[in-house]
């Protein structure tokens, strides 16, 4: 991208209250991105600490790294999926880590730039693929997928109430022209909504954002490789340890909870969030990103606070 690079992290301050880093301790940022957390969680851990980050988006790991190279202090920076923390802790060198942070969901650049194929608003190649050097783009599955797989994927993954109608017509459209651009997908719930396109631009909320939500969380197996880090982060953590998850849908804020209060009940973690953190008023009119981020934290069992 040309332009300035600009990107607020989202619930900054209750994340550092949450991970509470200090000077010394080993963290782990599985989202790096363009290194919003991870810079502030750097200058906490130094001197003496070390900042291990991870991002399965390789077009973010040099800004991340220009970043924080520019704060100074240890830090290694790993191109995996986050589903993948025990491997990279072990290509590391640590066994287990004081705090682990994981920003679930797209990223402001991924959104930004139109080559990827993230946004309802701007055209592009139907893409979606947070990592653009594997995997199948969006296009390849909206093409093949039957109706009634488009139909339950839109319904769980994006809570769409329209979700029949937008995959009848998906269907009935790629059969004359196949779907490769955000464009013509766009125009199609659009019109299974009953939407024009200038009644959708201005909506509060488009009417074709919860599918594009639904086919970027398909794409990118962004659930099951949810579960894999819920599943492998007490292993990954130390006695005392707290893992800390920012989630923006439904699904994924389940699972989360799910597995903290499960792990509570069996003795894995002492203590856990019974509610999700979210933004307070003041950064929800900052940063419009916030206000459907929900964050949950989860303390290992077996250390002091």
């Amino acid at each position: 991208m040309k332009h300035e690079v600009r990107h607020i992290p989202v619930l900054l301050n209750d994340v550092l209250e949450a991970l509470a880093p200090r000077p010394g301790q080993v963290v782990v940022d599985c989202t790096v991105g363009l290194a919003g957390h991870s810079a502030e969680l750097l200058r906490r851990i130094s001197p003496g600490g070390r900042l291990i980050a991870i991002d399965f988006d390789p077009a973010n790991i040099s800004i991340a790294r220009a970043r924080l190279e520019s704060v100074g202090g240890t830090f290694e920076i790993y191109h995996n999926n986050f589903a993948g923390l025990p491997a990279v802790l072990g290509q590391a060198g640590v066994a287990q880590v004081d705090g682990v942070l994981a920003d679930v969901g797209v990223a402001s650049t991924q959104i930004d730039d139109p080559a990827r194929g993230f946004s309802y608003r701007r055209p592009g190649p139907l893409d979606m693929r947070m990592d653009s050097t594997r995997g199948q783009p969006a296009s390849a599955i909206i093409n093949k997928i039957s109706e009634r797989e488009l139909a339950e994927a839109l319904l769980q993954l994006g809570d769409e109430t329209d979700a029949p109608a937008i995959a009848k017509l998906v269907v009935q459209r790629r059969a004359r022209t196949p779907i490769t651009t955000t464009e013509q997908l766009c125009a199609i719930v659009c019109e299974a909504r009953d939407f024009t396109l200038v009644r959708a631009a201005g909506a509060k909320l488009h009417p074709a954002a919860r599918t594009f939500q639904a086919l970027r969380i398909l794409v990118n197996r962004e659930l099951a490789n949810l579960d894999r880090l819920l599943a492998v982060l007490p292993q990954c953590l130390k006695p005392g340890g707290v893992a800390a998850i920012i989630s923006f849908h439904s699904g994924e804020d389940r699972r989360v909870k799910d597995a903290f209060r499960e792990g509570f009940r069996g003795g894995v973690y002492s203590e856990f969030t019974r509610e999700p953190v979210v933004a307070d008023p003041e950064e929800a009119r900052a940063n419009p990103r916030s206000r459907s981020a929900k964050l949950r934290w989860a303390r290992l069992a077996g250390g002091a606070k």
